[in-house]
């Protein structure tokens, strides 16, 4: 059975509404001579936020895949896919900001970081443990999602404020 984990929700709002919050007073406190290339620059950026918060991971009952944008494969962010058999085990290692991120050990001893910023989860988890038999009771996201939301939140402020203090 396929099934598609789309980027959460609460990940592509919060560094979307970031991008936003940062870059929307650049074109209009540029000199008149920068106004048209700080636009122009501002909506490649618009899009190019939006093109690399679009990955997603597609399972089935072989392989996992997860697939990146061109323009993430551009930048380095590439997709990949493995099947099911060869994963060894899931290891996880800390960050220093405190969290974990998890890896698939391959048999070949690849390493594939696994997507811990996907829409339903749970459901995502269940699908790992189903085809590898490992236990996933340790897995989570990789950051609490209030995190996010207050991100979003602060971002929104930011733009009410710039576009508050532009119009007085």
């Amino acid at each position: 059975m396929k099934e598609k984990f789309k980027t959460l929700f609460h990940v592509k709002a919060s560094l979307i509404s970031l991008y936003l919050a940062l870059t929307i007073p650049i074109p209009y406190i540029a000199s008149e001579k920068f106004k048209i290339p700080s636009l122009i620059a501002f909506i490649f950026g618009l899009f190019l936020i939006i093109s690399i918060t679009s990955d997603y991971v597609e399972t089935n009952d072989q392989k996992i895949y997860y697939r990146t944008s061109l323009l993430s494969e551009i930048f380095g962010k590439k997709s990949w896919e493995v099947f099911w058999k060869d994963i060894k085990l899931i290891k996880s290692f800390s960050t220093s900001q405190g969290s974990k991120v998890y890896y698939f050990i391959t048999n070949k001893g690849k390493n594939f970081l696994v997507p811990q910023r996907v829409e339903k989860f749970e459901e995502f988890l269940i699908t790992i443990s189903k085809n590898t038999g490992f236990d996933i009771k340790e897995l989570s996201y990789i950051s609490p999602l209030w995190t996010y939301k207050l991100l979003t939140l602060l971002s929104f402020l930011m733009i009410t404020g710039e576009i508050t203090a532009f119009y007085l």
